[in-house]
């Protein structure tokens, strides 16, 4: 019997070995892109800095071509400069006195636990002083971390450059980087895509939009009402608490927690002081500030959040732990996006593709 020379000699005629060989080159390739992954996570999350970078200016350019008739890049120009002119005046006029004052908060901080503890002896509470020291040097080593990153903003250069650079390339052209993504796929994905960009796009801007405003709500009240009393530190806190305001969940205990031991360095009355200030702050946002602008923004389970901000954190740190709430929301817009194409299959529709902006 003659071969037949048509065959690859490489090609596996028996049926049952070839799907056995096709299904461990799958396997092999998905734990192939897992580790992949693993050795690009920080990349990623570092272009995905840039992106919500890029969405923070786009939203700004955005704003102000409703009163400026000038064009997107002269627009985008506008934003960053005084973007730059805010960081400026906040490090040049406010720098020293703020980073000396983060340096000091660490050692004020274990001096309140430690009196809270002496407190709590004198009228009876037994408390094993080993074990509350070994806690609260860790709490003051987390504690230090957070100042440190807080009073030392530029201390990781290279990545905040590299975001910065990535964010005003796409912020500039993002639709030149949607269709070059956009060509990598297959024709009939494509449309999809870029229903599910748009969408992506519009919900960073919103979801960015309401951090925003609850940040600088509840940095600047916060910071008059404690300057109001000459509780100390006042500008240090009304810093920690804006930036902390981008964190849902975590960030107002750890700036509430932060505000009333600095208080209570000053006495009783202080100290209950900044307890009615932190109640003010936290109840207005959330009852007043928070309803007004939710229609407009984005509606995530407070406790999957928390979760991705838990496994964010500990995986990338401090970076991990900001960029955890808007990548779950570019999770959900994917999710219901699929969601909308599956429903439409089943029923023989063709999904929608608009979205209110």
């Amino acid at each position: 019997m003659v071969p037949d020379r048509r065959v690859s000699p490489t090609r596996i005629l028996n049926p049952e070995i070839r799907f056995e060989v096709q299904r461990a080159i799958a396997w092999v390739m998905v734990v192939g892109l897992a580790v992949l992954l693993v050795h690009i996570s920080q990349s990623l999350l570092v272009i995905f800095g840039g992106l919500v970078f890029a969405g923070l200016v786009d939203g700004g350019a955005r704003l102000l071509g409703r009163v400026l008739p000038l064009g997107r890049s002269w627009r985008i120009l506008i934003v960053l400069i005084l973007s730059l002119a805010f960081f400026l005046w906040l490090f040049y006029f406010a720098g020293s006195s703020i980073s000396q004052e983060a340096a000091l908060l660490p050692t004020l901080v274990q001096q309140q636990g430690m009196r809270t503890l002496a407190w709590l002896q004198n009228r009876g509470v037994s408390i094993d002083l080993g074990t509350v020291q070994t806690l609260a040097g860790q709490l003051m080593s987390g504690v230090g971390m957070v100042t440190s990153y807080i009073g030392g903003v530029f201390g990781g250069l290279t990545t905040i450059f590299l975001i910065l650079i990535i964010g005003i390339y796409v912020a500039l052209e993002p639709r030149l980087y949607e269709r070059g993504l956009g060509w990598m796929l297959p024709r009939g994905s494509r449309d999809d895509f870029h229903i599910t960009m748009l969408r992506m796009a519009s919900t960073m801007r919103r979801l960015l939009a309401g951090r925003l405003v609850g940040m600088v709500f509840e940095g600047v009240l916060t910071y008059i009402l404690l300057a109001a009393w000459g509780v100390p530190m006042a500008a240090l806190l009304g810093i920690l608490t804006g930036l902390l305001a981008f964190l849902p969940n975590v960030g107002a205990v750890v700036s509430g927690l932060l505000m009333v031991l600095v208080g209570f360095s000053g006495g009783v009355d202080m100290g209950l002081y900044t307890i009615a200030v932190y109640v003010i702050v936290q109840g207005f946002d959330g009852y007043v500030v928070v309803p007004l602008i939710a229609r407009k923004t984005v509606d995530l389970a407070p406790a999957l959040v928390l979760a991705a901000q838990l496994i964010m954190g500990i995986l990338f740190g401090i970076l991990g732990l900001f960029l955890a709430d808007p990548l779950m929301a570019m999770i959900k817009v994917a999710l219901e996006r699929r969601s909308e194409r599956l429903e439409a299959r089943e029923r023989g529709m063709v999904a929608p593709t608009t979205h209110g902006a």
